[in-house]
């Protein structure tokens, strides 16, 4: 150890020390430098982003699958409850339709458009209207159905209005997306390019094309097996498929997302606001005009339940695919899980 005193009178040791210094100076930056370069390896090699992200691919592939499959076997097992003279009965129940398809394409999405034109100075982002636009856009919801069958409302005209609302989107889901973006954020042409091509439209028609082979698959069952006990068992299927989709939906938004996810019990006052005004104010006017078309009480619960209840896996879907921010995505993604829990 050295002992040389680091202050002296004479001023030789200082000298000294002084030399001691410059010659370490050259050694501690070499140390510090080849520190940093070791951190920066260990930051190269540590597994946890690389590994994550190659992990989170198949995990997100899988879930997708799953959920689609319960949402095939939801939508099925209702169906498959259905009785076809009852459903080709309900085909001639015009102002049930007509109420229902006018609510699903024009009120609902102009809902969505005014609550961003309300909240958007309010804290209520661009990520969120935008989910917000598809879940208003979208046809009747996977659980419609499933509430109908609880609340015993019309059943064969619920899967009537969602076979028929879901087959309308095609063509209506992205014209009524594209009408109210451009109407709502006032975009040049370059800007909306860029947020009209970060939504995933063929996601959206991979979804909705699932709901349609379910709903035709589950009727053909219905038809060719005519049974009753056929039916119960049918019923039993698209109800537990119902609940397993909800449980798989609850765990997948509280796992998925890192530290600066968006949460959804830490939101501003908008948030909750715009997300539920569209599903009860809607759930409102459907059943006022229902009521003024003089539709019978069954059919007035399920036309309000078909309005209301959006198919919010289509907007989870597409929110996972065109956000590719991890906070843009989980910001989003509150829109539909919110949602979902108003509908409940």
């Amino acid at each position: 150890m050295d002992n040389t005193p680091m202050f002296d009178d004479g001023g030789g040791n200082l000298d000294l020390t002084m030399a001691n210094v410059m010659v370490s100076t050259p050694r501690i930056i070499e140390d510090t430098t080849t520190m940093v370069s070791f951190s920066r390896l260990l930051e190269d090699t540590t597994p946890t982003d690389s590994s994550s992200s190659d992990v989170s691919g198949p995990l997100n592939t899988l879930a997708e699958i799953a959920s689609n499959l319960l949402l095939f076997l939801l939508i099925f097992g209702m169906s498959a409850t259905v009785d076809m003279k009852n459903l080709v009965k309900q085909l001639h129940n015009k102002f049930a339709i007509l109420t229902g398809c006018a609510m699903q394409f024009l009120i609902m999405p102009l809902l969505g458009y005014l609550t961003i034109l309300a909240l958007e100075n309010y804290g209520f982002s661009s990520n969120m209207g935008l989910t917000l636009l598809i879940v208003t856009a979208s046809p009747g919801g996977s659980y419609s159905n499933w509430w109908c069958s609880l609340f015993n409302a019309d059943l064969a005209l619920s899967v009537t209005m969602t076979a028929i609302s879901t087959v309308l989107s095609v063509a209506l889901l992205p014209a009524n997306l594209m009408l109210y973006t451009h109407a709502a954020y006032g975009f040049s042409r370059e800007d909306e390019e860029s947020i009209l091509s970060s939504v995933d439209f063929k996601t959206l028609f991979i979804s909705l094309a699932i709901v349609i082979a379910a709903i035709f698959s589950g009727l053909y069952a219905s038809y060719r097996v005519h049974s009753p006990t056929f039916q119960v068992w049918s019923n039993r299927l698209g109800s537990i498929s119902g609940i397993l989709l909800v449980v798989f939906s609850a765990v997948v938004s509280s796992v998925g997302g890192g530290e600066g996810s968006a949460k959804l019990w830490d939101q501003h006052w908008s948030f909750y606001v715009g997300v539920a005004a569209p599903c009860l104010v809607g759930l409102l006017l459907s059943n006022i005009f229902a009521r003024l078309a003089r539709l019978k009480k069954p059919e007035v619960v399920t036309v309000s339940v078909e309005c209301c209840y959006q198919n919010v896996g289509i907007a989870s879907t597409a929110a996972l695919a065109m956000f590719n921010d991890e906070a843009a995505r989980s910001e989003a993604l509150l829109v539909p899980l919110f949602y979902g829990v108003v509908e409940a």
